[in-house]
């Protein structure tokens, strides 16, 4: 058994999820010091660099939003071999989130439920940490995620995503779109087309030349999903980022009474893999241009399930959950397999 999951099993398993969390990051913000020592390990190989979104990535791996909800650990991130970096979500308005408890381990089905809801200190406040991470030498690429005020109502929505948008989409490498979570009430119902289109034209207007996604939820049916990547590609956004967490509890090894004490959430982890993979499968169906960006994320696990992302259709692929699980070395595990693998990237390198 390796060090970090024998320790978690029987040190931090013990902690409060959200206590852990914060003290792994901790150790995350003062990595890029360590960066020359990390490099050895960590940096990804060349041949793994990924052209998309007119970037370049040094690895089709990233860590999802949610991780990074204040962009205050970008570098650090980069440092242990995350290609790229999704920050937030950040909303117009700081807030504090759900009340606590509300994150919970599935250790038997290596998931977790969340029910954060979106605790972040603004917008505003990250713009000054996105600027001096992306003055750095050596950095992971920068996607913003953006997202709702609780306070602000449904039908305003679309001016609070824009106000956010106007402030981060000059300095972010791309921005998502986040109309998925569970954890916002009301905020899923954004993605009903009638309601997204007019939301994501606006968003678009406001994001001007920066590169545009947006992320939507596992939890619709196939007409559903066909209907938003429609949209997507006729509004001329350019990706898809699949999927945000599920409300679906089926298939747990945990007991019924005890998924019923953690309440209310999204569910991640190995649990989502299966139907985040389908829905990959359905986006490319519909939208197969390889120029369309779509990234993957939910279950991923190790080197093989980023390949296997690759090769149904996704152009990037992003991991969150798995992280708790695997410690500080998985992003650089992860890169190091996909050269075992074969994998090469598809940009061009000195």
């Amino acid at each position: 058994m390796r060090i970090y999951p024998a320790l978690f099993q029987y040190v931090l398993r013990r902690m409060n999820p959200e206590y852990a969390h914060h003290l792994a990051f901790a150790v995350i913000q003062v990595a890029p010091v360590a960066r020359p020592l990390l490099a050895k390990y960590c940096a990804p190989h060349a041949s793994l660099a990924v052209r998309a979104l007119g970037l370049e990535f040094p690895s089709p791996f990233g860590v999802a939003a949610g991780f990074d909800k204040n962009a205050s650990g970008i570098l650090g991130l980069g440092a242990l071999g995350f290609g790229h970096v999704e920050v937030g979500t950040l909303t117009r308005h700081a807030q504090p989130g759900n009340p606590k408890p509300r994150m919970f381990r599935l250790v038997g089905d290596r998931g977790i439920i969340n029910r954060m809801g979106f605790n972040n200190g603004g917008s505003a406040a990250a713009v000054p940490k996105v600027e001096r991470a992306r003055m750095a030498r050596h950095r992971p690429v920068i996607g913003v995620n953006i997202g709702k005020s609780r306070v602000t109502n449904v039908e305003d929505a679309t001016a609070d995503y824009v106000w956010s948008a106007e402030r981060l989409a000059p300095i972010a490498d791309y921005l998502a779109v986040n109309v998925s979570s569970p954890n916002t009430p009301g905020l899923r119902g954004l993605q009903e087309v009638e309601l997204l289109e007019p939301l994501l034209a606006e968003v678009k207007r406001a994001a001007a030349t920066t590169p545009l996604l947006v992320k939507i939820a596992p939890d619709m049916d196939d007409t559903q999903i066909d209907g938003i990547v429609q949209l997507a590609v006729r509004l001329g956004l350019d990706g898809i980022i699949a999927t945000n967490t599920t409300i679906s509890r089926e298939g747990l090894s945990e007991s019924d009474d005890r998924v019923a004490e953690m309440g209310a959430g999204g569910l991640s982890g190995e649990p989502l893999r299966t139907r985040s993979l389908e829905v990959l499968r359905r986006i490319r169906e519909v939208a197969p241009d390889p120029d369309f960006c779509v990234i993957s994320v939910g279950g991923v696990a190790d080197a093989h399930d980023v390949y296997e992302r690759v090769a149904a259709g996704a152009t990037l692929v992003q991991g969150y959950t798995a992280f708790i699980y695997e410690g500080p070395l998985w992003a650089a595990n992860i890169n190091r397999g996909l050269k075992r693998l074969g994998f090469r990237g598809n940009a061009v390198t000195a």
